[in-house]
């Protein structure tokens, strides 16, 4: 076989470029599988050298074959030729593994929150149908889902909803999900039929192990508040809900899910620990000259990225101009088509 070590040499350039970057501080689940990639590319350059070795080795064997002269030789030669050949077999059959079998991804976790922009109500109702899409495609999917914090709103709505995500290549799918989420239509209050326009912005951060992150105790204010919304009883019995302020950049992170303090407490730590992150992340990028990334790869929440236009029925993708029919259906949870043609145009 002929290896194309200048191709394979390439991508190995193009990971080391990546790991060597600040694009993955946030994301060590990513850069553990580029680590991997760059190793299994390492191993099939070493290996494509040794099959010429190995091919420079049976050519010498056939010619002392096909040399009369070397008469005693060629019993030692044809044994040589059997081992070398089965040899060459093996270690194509490495090569080829190497470079195409991919690393396999690992089990990630990532933390989203979508909260509601303009719209009022609507909005608020349209944080409540998006976490219901990503509920439904997470089951899908078969991630496990976690609440980590929510307001709910008397209508239904949501003033915010933050959850935890943990499944195999998570974050390397969801990742197209943060920016500005438009939706377009008539609410059911609405008596002369005029069409509304309202948003809400999501984040997707990776998780922060805890062993990951430190935290300075004494740059964080915890205050403890009665839990409200749902959760039984037991919730509002006492004040169980958690706020953490980092004071030195004013980041806030709340939960009141769990029903106990200590884990409410470190719910919210690890939000905080995903938001210190990515902002951390966003200044090295800063520093470096670097133009912050759209949001199909980087967090930013300021684009808009999709509308969810319910008279026409149809959601667009204005990061690739490409529209998708029949919105209940990708409401429930069918994102595939979307989430292909991002990573095609990506």
């Amino acid at each position: 076989m002929n290896v194309d070590t200048q191709a394979v040499e390439n991508e190995l350039k193009e990971i080391k470029n990546k790991l060597g970057s600040t694009e993955l501080i946030s994301r060590p689940d990513e850069r553990k599988i580029l680590q991997n990639r760059s190793a299994q590319l390492e191993e099939a350059l070493k290996l494509s050298t040794s099959l010429a070795y190995i091919d420079q080795r049976l050519q010498e064997a056939r010619d002392i074959l096909d040399d009369k002269k070397e008469a005693d030789l060629h019993p030692l030669a044809r044994d040589d030729i059997k081992r070398l050949e089965a040899e060459k077999k093996e270690v194509e059959t490495s090569i080829v593994t190497l470079l195409t079998e991919k690393p396999r991804k690992r089990i990630e976790h990532i933390i989203i929150e979508i909260r509601p922009a303009a719209g009022g109500e609507e909005a608020a109702l349209f944080v409540a149908e998006l976490f219901r899409m990503y509920q439904y495609y997470a089951k899908k999917n078969g991630w496990e889902l976690t609440l980590l914090d929510s307001d709910v709103r008397e209508l239904g709505g949501y003033k915010n909803v933050i959850f935890l995500i943990r499944g195999i290549g998570a974050y390397d799918i969801m990742k197209y999900e943060g920016g500005v989420h438009r939706i377009q239509r008539i609410p059911e209050t609405e008596k002369s039929g005029r069409i509304h326009t309202s948003t809400a912005t999501v984040a997707v951060l990776p998780y922060i192990p805890k062993q990951d992150y430190h935290i300075d105790p004494k740059e964080i204010r915890i205050d403890v508040y009665r839990a409200s919304g749902p959760g039984g009883q037991y919730v509002n019995r006492r004040d169980s809900a958690v706020r953490i302020l980092h004071l030195p950049t004013g980041i806030m992170a709340t939960s009141q899910t769990a029903r106990t303090q200590i884990q409410n407490r470190e719910n919210a730590l690890s939000i905080l620990a995903a938001k210190l992150a990515q902002l951390e992340k966003e200044k090295q990028e800063l520093a470096l000259g670097e133009q912050r990334k759209t949001q199909m790869g980087s967090g930013d929440r300021s684009e808009k990225i999709r509308t969810y236009n319910f008279p026409q029925d149809r959601i667009t993708d204005h990061r690739i101009n490409k529209s998708w029919h029949n919105i209940e259906k990708i409401l429930n949870g069918g994102l595939d088509p979307i989430f292909e043609a991002l990573k095609k145009h990506q």
